[in-house]
């Protein structure tokens, strides 16, 4: 038996299966079928729906039975071949009795429906009526409803899958499994929809069938084979609807089987778990609806019996989760391995343990956000702050400190707090049961909700409850739950300043790390020419100018080069950016070949370049006049490129370059200063306006 199961693998896998099937469903159409085969044929046809059905009910989502819309379309298909078999042997044999088409048919004919051809004609309609106007009706609006509004939803589920990436919530791997599982959605249910008109169309022929049969059988018994009126009438008629019923059952499997599946919703359960924990698990139900019973079997002529025997077990599984819930209160309140407490000791002296270091990043929730943190219900937060550190660190270059979390009482309860050396540089209000619906700038539409701020790009945005996610997204908005606000805040924050974190603790890191590839370059570097302290400000400068210091095998080797002539760190820092300009560039600009840029007007330029030369030891400060229009300008231009989806991109003589990029990082958002040194060979240059104040 293991042998000949092994062979029908190995032939699936070959992929001869399918071919082989459509054949031989052509072959039933053409080719007459002898009545064991049909009934071979029947049994098959019955335990086959029956196993799609058990499929839809243990498949924990939709997606987890992909095949579903073409089986579906087999079995449709592999039905109406039977009806076309078996009408044919049924016309062609009728005349001989009841079991000249099988002993499957003749069973549905005499036994199910007790051999009256009126009761199987009523029942077989009633079969019929319930496929066609309850069941298949039903499931192909559903599929027809969800595949319309799936296909709309696309737009806003890949722009929250891109928030997730950039956020450093998610990697590349996860982000192209999330699109490829949002476009197999799409096919799913747009499949379903058509084919759920397959079997709106098998019903009707069903139906079809069974008046064909009863009079083309009825012409050919009286007229062909001489029987007489009652006979005919009898054998035909009942072998035609135990031929109808025989394929009508399983053609409700099936359509019950679709109803199921696109009406399910994801989870990590499957349907009788579904059921089980979202119904019978309230023990307030179960005892209101056992009452409701027991009342109504006191009113007289009602069967008490049976009223009584339900109305006790419906008051017995109640009483069950009542003591499974205090059991389990009882493990939380007082755990098996909780340790024992302790004896107070006596108060200790104030030492030097009682200083209580600064956190580096801290992030502090309000006691209705303490869910969020919590592993044990459902949090998710924690991984995806770890997520955020592990992009952050691969982005930048060093190691991103822990997170501290902790709860604080002091603020309010949907209110939390991000920190960093425990000055507060973030605190939003959120909502923990609801999703933030950002509008990116071309939404389609408005929503109800709580308006607010997107906190980490500051973006129109509205709170909205869990069921309007796929209308959000169908509008343009992207739809993003409670923690990813709060970790894309965090990611922003410390992104942002990310030159406050790399101390010197970090910087000795990256230097021994350096150490065991290029031991001489180190050795040379520090401290006989740089000292740690003057190594880490200009590393701290190229992150606080958005330069990624991961290459820092070429930033020791430039800074090896010239700390020969100058311990200047901001001189230093310029010769570093040179060294770095095509990293520089790729992260502005990505691969483009072009770099669009804007320049200073000429006579702009020499009022800058005269007021740094006619300012000394208090450094170069700008008019106000001049530093209010050149601020608007630059902004104006910043703002079309970000309209187009382009990097703003300022290209100025080297020695403006610190000046304006300073000017730039307080006065202007989104807006990079490059000088003409920085830029590679390999990269063109345009110029696409001039800034003129």
């Amino acid at each position: 038996m293991e042998n000949i199961l092994q062979n029908i693998k190995e032939f699936t896998r070959t992929g001869m299966g399918a071919p082989i099937l459509v054949i031989g469903i052509l072959a039933m159409i053409i080719v007459p079928l002898p009545p064991v085969i049909l009934d071979l044929l029947f049994s098959f046809n019955i335990s086959f729906s029956l196993i799609i059905l058990l499929a839809c009910v243990y498949a924990k989502r939709p997606l987890d039975f992909e095949a579903f819309p073409t089986i579906l379309l087999v079995a449709t298909l592999l039905r109406l071949a039977l009806n076309i078999a078996s009408t044919r042997v049924i016309l062609m044999n009728g005349h001989t009795g009841t079991d000249s088409a099988g002993a499957v048919i003749k069973a549905f004919g005499e036994f199910v429906i007790g051999g009256s051809y009126t009761v199987g004609i009523v029942i077989f309609s009633i079969l019929v009526i319930i496929n066609f106007m309850v069941v298949t009706k039903g499931a192909g609006r559903v599929s027809e409803v969800t595949a319309r509004f799936t296909l709309d939803a696309m737009p806003g589920k890949q722009m929250a899958i891109d928030a997730d990436l950039n956020a450093g919530l998610i990697n590349a791997e996860e982000a192209l499994r999330r699109r490829t599982e949002v476009v197999r959605e799409a096919d799913f249910y747009g499949a379903m929809d058509g084919s759920s008109k397959f079997v709106r169309g098998d019903a009707i022929a069903g139906i079809l069938i069974l008046f064909i049969n009863i009079f083309g059988g009825f012409a050919i018994g009286v007229l062909q084979h001489g029987m007489s009126f009652g006979d005919a009438l009898k054998n035909y008629t009942l072998l035609t609807i135990g031929e109808g019923l025989v394929t009508q059952i399983p053609s409700l499997i099936l359509s019950t089987a679709a109803a199921i599946m696109v009406t399910r919703v994801s989870s990590a359960q499957d349907m009788g778990q579904q059921i089980s924990q979202q119904i019978f698990s309230n023990s307030k139900i179960l005892y209101m609806s056992g009452a409701m019973l027991g009342v109504m079997g006191l009113i007289p002529g009602m069967p008490h019996f049976s009223f009584f025997v339900i109305a006790s077990i419906f008051a017995a599984l109640g009483y069950l989760n009542y003591r499974k819930k205090q059991r389990q209160v009882v493990l939380v309140d007082h755990p098996l391995d909780a340790p024992m407490e302790k004896p107070q000791l006596e108060q200790k002296e104030l030492s030097w343990d009682d200083v209580v270091p600064v956190d580096m990043i801290g992030l502090e929730v309000g006691y209705r956000l303490i869910p969020l943190v919590q592993k044990e219900q459902g949090g998710q937060l924690m991984p995806r702050i770890k997520g955020i550190r592990k992009k952050l660190t691969q982005e930048l270059g060093f190691l991103i400190p822990s997170v501290h979390i902790r709860d604080n009482l002091e603020l309010s309860p949907n209110v939390y707090r991000i920190t960093l050396k425990g000055v507060s540089m973030g605190e939003e209000e959120v909502h923990i049961d609801k999703d933030l619906a950002i509008n990116p700038g071309n939404v389609l539409g408005k929503l109800e909700g709580i308006k607010t701020k997107d906190p980490a790009f500051d973006l129109e945005a509205v709170w909205v409850n869990p069921n309007q996610r796929d209308h959000a997204q169908t509008l343009g908005y992207t739809v993003v739950d409670t923690a990813t606000v709060i970790a894309t805040h965090l990611s922003q924050i410390l992104k942002n300043n990310a030159h406050e974190l790399l101390g010197r603790e970090e910087v000795q890191n990256l230097l021994s790390h350096l150490t065991k590839n290029s031991p001489k370059l180190v050795e040379d570097l520090v401290p006989k020419l740089l000292s740690v302290a003057c190594v880490s400000k200009i590393l701290q400068n190229l992150l606080l100018e958005d330069v990624p210091i991961k290459d820092f095998r070429t930033i020791a080797e430039t800074l090896a080069e010239y700390g020969i002539r100058s311990q200047d760190p901001d001189i230093l820092t310029a010769q570093v950016r040179i060294a770095l300009a095509r990293t520089i560039v790729q992260h502005i600009n990505g691969k483009n070949t072009e770099l669009e840029v804007f320049t200073l007007d000429h006579a702009l330029e020499q009022i800058l370049q005269q007021g740094m030369q006619s300012v000394a030891s208090s450094g170069p400060v700008l008019e106000p006049k001049l530093s209010e229009k050149l601020q608007k300008a630059l902004s104006d231009a910043a703002l079309k490129q970000e309209i187009a989806g382009k990097a703003a991109v300022l290209l100025v003589a080297p020695n403006l370059r610190a000046l304006l990029t300073k000017f730039a990082r307080h006065s202007v958002r989104n807006i990079h200063v490059l000088s003409f040194h920085e830029i590679p060979d390999t990269k063109q240059v345009r110029i696409i306006a001039t800034i003129r104040a």
